[in-house]
């Protein structure tokens, strides 16, 4: 059953359920951070539109810098600007930031240990027809690798807000990963966020131990519970765990859910080498060894097509995530 004390979109397993960017909820965040702190500053590589920076842009000209295509300068020029005690928010497809630009993000903004947050929108296989070139898979493995800096991955709209928000008020450099499509609203404005938390989102009827632990991050968050919803109704108890901060890693609650379960699988829209899946079996071999199966893309570049088609080409569907529980909890016997 949904957890009822995170307050969650009581429509999320409806077929009318509200849609919306993930992307957007970063633009409605950075607006909202920039009028509660003037050191806010934003700075974008010539896809303001695209990155929703626009709505920051409109309203605070002069604290938004237009630095066209050059993802480089755009890192460096933000350190700068973090420097002189600014709060700068840097925007681009996340192919090009933190992809073509690591370097200079691992250098001139982790290394000195500066405020930038790096808003990386468009990641996954579900940006669809702009096909393997633009599909960023590895954004999670490249950013958690270095030193200082927090990876946040929100599952909808409104938990990219809320983190953009969150790490505005921060001292850490920051990755946010965005999804470009629109995705089911899951959580709603009451749902409690924490930078380095994760949260229950979907438990046993009272009473009943979860068989397996279904730990997932962005939008394939709402495949999971769909599953969880159809294991249930089967007769299946499984507990499901939204790990939207995947660094600093929340190893306590992972922890306490592979004692409980005793098997975990593992959903994202990443290569599975390197990822989140990754980091949570760094975890569980440090503290608590049990079976984990992986979701994500196989070590594969991705391709055009629809967003959906993709999803299921690369198995990350509610079939293949269904398939993973299933043999999970087969391992563990």
């Amino acid at each position: 059953m949904l957890s009822s004390d995170l307050k969650l979109n009581p429509k999320l397993f409806d077929t009318d359920v509200e849609q919306q960017p993930i992307r957007k909820g970063f633009g409605e965040g950075l607006l909202l951070a920039g009028q509660a702190d003037k050191r806010v500053v934003g700075l974008c590589a010539d896809l303001t539109d695209s990155t929703h920076m626009n709505m920051f842009a409109a309203k605070f000209p002069e604290r938004f810098i237009e630095i066209g295509v050059a993802e480089q300068n755009l890192a460096a020029v933000a350190s700068g600007m973090a420097h002189m005690g600014k709060i700068p928010f840097i925007t681009s497809y996340a192919m090009f930031s933190p992809g073509r630009n690591w370097e200079q993000i691992r250098t001139t903004i982790a290394y000195n240990n500066v405020p930038v947050k790096i808003a990386g929108s468009h990641a996954g296989v579900s940006v669809g027809p702009d096909g393997g070139t633009h599909q960023a898979i590895e954004d999670i493995a490249i950013t958690r690798v270095i030193p200082r800096m927090v990876v946040i991955s929100p599952c909808d709209a409104i938990e990219a807000r809320k983190a953009t928000m969150e790490a505005a008020k921060t001292s850490e450099p920051t990755y946010i990963r965005l999804a470009r499509e629109k995705t089911p609203i899951m959580t709603t404005e009451g749902t409690p966020f924490k930078i380095g938390k994760a949260a229950i989102v979907f438990q046993p009827t009272k009473g009943k131990k979860p068989e397996a632990g279904i730990i997932a991050t962005g939008a394939l968050l709402h495949k999971a519970l769909k599953v969880a919803k159809q294991l249930e109704e089967s007769g299946k108890s499984v507990t499901v765990l939204n790990l939207s901060t995947i660094k600093p890693l929340d190893e306590d609650a992972i922890v306490r859910l592979a004692t409980e379960a005793g098997a975990i699988v593992t959903v994202e829209e990443h290569q599975i080498a390197g990822g989140m899946g990754s980091a949570v079996a760094e975890c569980l071999a440090k503290h608590f060894p049990v079976p984990v199966e992986f979701i994500g893309v196989r070590d594969q570049f991705g391709q055009s097509g629809k967003p959906e088609e993709l999803i299921e080409h690369y198995g990350m569907g509610e079939k293949h995530i269904l398939q993973a529980v299933h043999k999970a909890i087969l391992r563990k016997s």
